[in-house]
């Protein structure tokens, strides 16, 4: 998904039993433990500082300070955004990094899901007053989305995951994302910066709710590595694209068509689809979803199909609606990503391979 929220190579009018085929010889490779949350995880051996992760927003935020200028944008107005910007991407990092989720939690308590929620308002509120777009409706708003979550997740504490309240806060996660006016939320710089403030703002929302307030265990909210994670990534993403690829082009759906002008682009491209589309979403489908079907049905395999086949359907509307073939590939895709996840009990690394599917789609092909 680049851009307009796409995830996966898309796909028209596939065989049945020929995807069926190749996806049962390729899924019966993967050794993966069914019926069972003891699955063999390859455990991280580094993982990102909070340091670097300081460092790393610092950058970024310089980068899209200096982009902003060299746009014509300036003042009071720039300084608000970018001051809502590396707040936002600071709080979403900062949890990713070592010891610092434990250490918010050792010192707040019950309280770090509230305290990060009143830093998101504070967050939104300059942004608002900043830009000179404060609407009393809007603001209002903002305080629902941010604070609703909360209480939910407030009011099953110390029921297991997969409480129904887990299941509310991750759909309104999806919808603000997917549907909500995200230009109406944020008009400045004219809409232009809607999807990502939206997709950051709700990202933190959801790390409140599961991360410090219901403590949701096994999510992989880290920056990691582990031992022969390449291996896992890499095969994933060698193996899917053999699956999707072939696909596309027997039904004329995809075009070989790389984009040799823009390849000086490429990296930071690449890093926008990991930061705003591939670590959200499996923050939501893996971490989440995927990971609270397993506890709740005490099934690998059931949580793995499930997650999988809830992120196919949320591409329905990609391009037309209903948009079945699309939903197919996407769902073959979370298959992938999700045994990425279970492998190495990291999003970081289902995140990489889904950000590498998504910079090839980008690049390489083009839709017919």
């Amino acid at each position: 998904m680049y851009a307009s929220r796409r995830s996966a190579l898309p796909v028209v009018g596939p065989s049945v039993a020929g995807l069926s085929a190749a996806c049962s010889c390729v899924l019966s490779a993967m050794p993966l433990r069914y019926n069972s949350l003891l699955t063999k995880i390859l455990p991280a051996a580094r993982q990102l500082g909070p340091l670097p992760a300081t460092a790393l927003c610092a950058v970024l935020a310089l980068a899209a300070g200096l982009y902003g200028a060299w746009s014509g944008e300036g003042g009071r107005a720039l300084a608000a955004t970018l001051a809502t910007f590396a707040i936002f991407l600071l709080v979403m990092l900062l949890p990713a990094s070592r010891g610092v989720k434990e250490q918010i939690i050792s010192r707040v308590g019950s309280g770090a899901g509230i305290l990060l929620g009143v830093t998101l308002f504070l967050a939104y509120l300059i942004y608002v007053l900043g830009t000179n777009t404060f609407a009393l409706a809007r603001v209002a708003a903002v305080l629902a989305l941010i604070f609703v979550p909360l209480a939910l997740a407030i009011s099953a504490e110390g029921r297991p995951s997969g409480a129904w309240q887990d299941f509310a806060i991750a759909a309104s996660v999806w919808v603000t994302v997917k549907f909500s006016p995200a230009h109406w939320f944020w008009p400045y710089p004219g809409g232009k910066l809607s999807y990502a403030f939206t997709v950051l703002l709700m990202v933190n929302v959801g790390l409140a709710a599961f991360l410090l307030t219901r403590r949701l265990a096994a999510v992989g909210y880290s920056i990691d590595w582990g031992h022969r994670w390449g291996l896992y990534i890499t095969s994933s993403f060698l193996v899917f694209g053999c699956v999707a690829i072939p696909l596309g082009f027997a039904t004329h759906f995809i075009q070989f068509a790389p984009r040799w002008s823009s390849v000086a682009s490429l990296p930071l491209a690449a890093l926008g689809i990991l930061i705003f589309t591939a670590w959200p979403e499996e923050f939501l489908f893996r971490g989440l979803l995927q990971n609270m079907v397993s506890q709740k049905s005490k099934s690998d395999l059931a949580g793995w199909c499930v997650a999988s086949v809830l992120f196919g359907l949320s591409h329905i509307t990609n391009a037309h609606f209903p948009n079945w073939r699309y939903v197919l590939l996407a769902t073959i895709a979370g298959l992938f990503y999700g045994w990425t996840w279970r492998k190495t009990g990291s999003m970081f690394a289902s995140a990489i391979v889904h950000a590498l599917v998504d910079a090839t789609w980008h690049f390489f092909f083009r839709t017919l």
